[in-house]
């Protein structure tokens, strides 16, 4: 088996597991502690070999592991600042099985809609305009700073989020936002188990090809849409198919693999399952869909419907946009 070209003699004894988290906000890692009871059986059969956000383990301790040392890392988040590449690079470099963890690594997930932004405007926005903040020295972020014991060298950030995969090499890609526990144990017991490569060309598992839709047991009327409305502005009718009573569902242009949980629950789905099939775009995939279900008969009126969704960006490519055609602003 080789990694980055080095062969790399597999030691006897436990998996070397790792985890990390880059532009994200926490919930991948908190969702691995989601499969339960089975952490006990992941700790009979793993070591834990780098984990920032459950143990003291120092970037410098990672550098110091032979090519490889790492079974298969978990990498949450996408890619903002030179702080994240250099550790993507790194663990890479580190691990026979690098998988991108959740929506955020995949697909760019929510910190990417700061893509439709430029740098001067996120700077503005957070560090100058924000209402609540009190920065008269207006002070901002350096790339490097004076102390009395040298010259520090700080992370930059990066004009836009990129995936992980537009930085390194991804072997597999576990979608969700975060993902669903079941799935990430099906996942790992298979890693345990030996029954997939060590290196793979960013297979997507942990889902299938299939849509929400396709797992979602609403009913469905084929009742056309008249109107949109928001989540706050009226109550669901139970057991009816949301996006058929004018709620904006993502579900006919997501992925499956989550069991429907959102819709079960009465909400939407946010698409953070990534585009279903063989779509590339999930906002394009659901215009589509939505062109097929919206009740006009000219594009004027089908304008003004579709006018009714408020942030059609951030609604469509919630999760993907940097996935997507659009992927910045230009």
């Amino acid at each position: 088996m080789t990694t980055n070209g080095a062969e790399i003699d597999r030691q006897p004894g436990k998996l070397r597991v790792g985890m990390h988290w880059a532009s994200s906000c926490g919930g991948c890692d908190i969702s691995l502690l989601e499969i339960g009871e089975h952490l006990l059986e992941l700790i009979e059969v793993a070591d834990i070999v780098f984990w920032p956000c459950a143990a003291d383990f120092k970037y410098r301790t990672v550098a110091d592991y032979p090519d490889g040392y790492i079974d298969v890392c978990l990498f949450n988040g996408g890619i903002r600042s030179s702080e994240h590449e250099r550790l993507a690079r790194l663990l890479r470099r580190k691990s026979r099985t690098l998988v991108a963890y959740g929506a955020c690594a995949m697909d760019g997930g929510i910190p990417a809609l700061a893509n439709l932004k430029s740098p001067r405007e996120i700077y503005d926005a957070v560090y100058h305009s924000n209402p609540t903040l009190h920065n008269p020295g207006h002070v901002e972020p350096k790339t490097q700073w004076a102390t009395p014991l040298g010259e520090l060298d700080l992370p930059g950030m990066y004009p836009q989020v990129l995936r992980l995969g537009d930085i390194v090499d991804v072997d597999y890609q576990i979608p969700g936002c975060p993902p669903v526990g079941a799935q990430v144990w099906k996942v790992l017991q298979a890693v345990v188990a030996g029954e997939v490569p060590a290196r793979n060309s960013a297979v997507r598992v942990g889902c299938d090809n299939r849509s929400v839709c396709d797992e979602c047991p609403r009913e469905k009327r084929k009742t056309r849409i008249k109107a949109f409305k928001r989540p706050h502005m009226a109550v669901p009718e139970p057991n009816w198919c949301l996006l058929e009573q004018g709620f904006v569902c993502l579900g006919a242009s997501t992925r499956s693999g989550c069991g429907a949980q959102c819709p079960k629950a009465e909400m939407t789905c946010r698409g953070c399952y990534g585009s279903a099939g063989l779509s590339s775009d999930q906002g394009t995939a659901m215009l589509s869909a939505l062109g097929s279900v919206i009740d006009a008969v000219t594009e004027d009126r089908a304008r003004e419907v579709v006018d009714e969704i408020v942030d059609p960006t951030g609604t469509f490519y919630r999760f993907s946009l940097a996935s997507s055609a659009l992927k910045a602003r230009r």
